[in-house]
């Protein structure tokens, strides 16, 4: 039977982003990327499920009172058990469109820094969304192998994978961890910044979706050559006499309201290098810096880290699935990589 179950393989590798969520299917590929959102409707105190997803998205910041629409993860770790628990069912359903499958084993992604109480969390709510195993693999483990680095070579490997929760900063040799700092900076913080930015400088309140779009249009780590750069129109509320107003924004207000979190992003890097052992900072000389994540697409942050460090910075081909298919990799080759994905604790 068990050759036989083999052929319908409903194995799954998950990536549990705080931004998106990210399914890989053996022998398929990712399958599913959908933001980690999950929109309820509260009635006599009850909680029903309306939305997940790319749905789910659309309403933030724009519910009534009966609904609402969160987001189950925050720094990469669940914040809100229920939801993130309804959110996995809905993404292993829709992945499976037959009801009828065998309980699939499933490999999620922990971000490096998290406690063991945070990983048994998120353990407990895969097997309770209905997997027959779960096994957990370190985010950066997983974002290398995703980027296509030798990690299993004798040789230092440093990736930076700067997600939308956390920035993980590791340094990898012979397949395992040999120095990794996770640092609560990513996507996210970018567009607290942004929003932080606006309301002091211009008055004027924008919401996260205005501010994810500010970044992803225009967002920069450098300041631009001319001092001004390109410009976008964007419309939000007025806080001195509170009606909406609209407004053009430059890469260069950009650029300063991105400082802190990109300096915070640089100095991870820096304290990576300053602990790692001679010989890996030596390979890490020579080899350069993988960047990997959603964060790594913002405009020139491999110019603003090469700068910093003095090291070559490369971005990785699919820096936004590098993960996704780093875990899914190691569930194609688990005999190989067995020991960087933990059964049980």
């Amino acid at each position: 039977m068990a050759g036989f179950s083999g052929l319908f393989s409903s194995d799954m590798a998950i990536d549990l982003g705080t931004a998106n969520t990210l399914v890989y299917v053996k022998g398929k590929g990712i399958i599913l990327n959908e933001p980690s959102v999950v929109a309820y409707h509260v009635k006599d105190g009850r909680k029903q499920v309306l939305a997940v997803g790319e749905d789910a998205k659309h309403m933030l910041g724009k519910t009534p009172g009966s609904i609402e629409a969160i987001r189950p993860m925050r720094d990469g770790v669940i914040a809100d058990f229920d939801t993130a628990e309804e959110m996995i069912k809905h993404f292993i359903r829709k992945v499976h469109k037959r009801t009828t499958f065998s309980k699939p084993k499933i490999i999620v992604c922990v971000p490096h820094g998290a406690t063991p109480v945070e990983k048994r969390a998120i353990r407990q709510s895969v097997l309770s969304a209905g997997a027959r195993r779960a096994g957990l693999i370190a985010e950066p483990i997983a974002a290398a192998i995703g980027a296509g680095m030798p990690i299993t070579d004798p040789t230092g490997n440093m990736v930076v994978d700067i997600g939308g929760g956390t920035t993980e900063v590791a340094v990898l040799s012979l397949g395992d961890i040999v120095y990794a700092r996770s640092v609560r900076v990513g996507g996210d913080r970018m567009d607290d910044a942004i929003v932080a930015y606006l309301r002091r400088q211009q008055n004027l309140l924008i919401g996260e979706g205005t501010a994810e779009r500010i970044k992803t249009t225009i967002g920069t780590a450098r300041m631009p050559d001319d001092g001004r750069g390109g410009v976008l129109t964007i419309r939000g509320r007025d806080l001195l006499n509170g009606v909406p107003k609209e407004i053009e924004i430059s890469q260069a207000q950009v650029a300063e309201a991105l400082a802190e979190p990109v300096q915070q992003i640089c100095e991870a890097v820096m304290a990576a290098l300053e602990t790692t052992p001679p010989d890996l900072a030596a390979d890490i000389v020579d080899r350069g810096v993988m960047l990997t994540g959603g964060g790594a697409l913002l405009g020139e942050l491999d110019l603003a880290l090469r700068e910093q460090t003095g090291l070559a910075i490369s971005v990785a081909d699919e820096s936004l699935n590098c993960v996704a298919l780093g875990t899914g990799k190691a569930l194609e080759y688990e005999k190989q990589l067995r020991h960087v994905i933990d059964y049980d604790s």
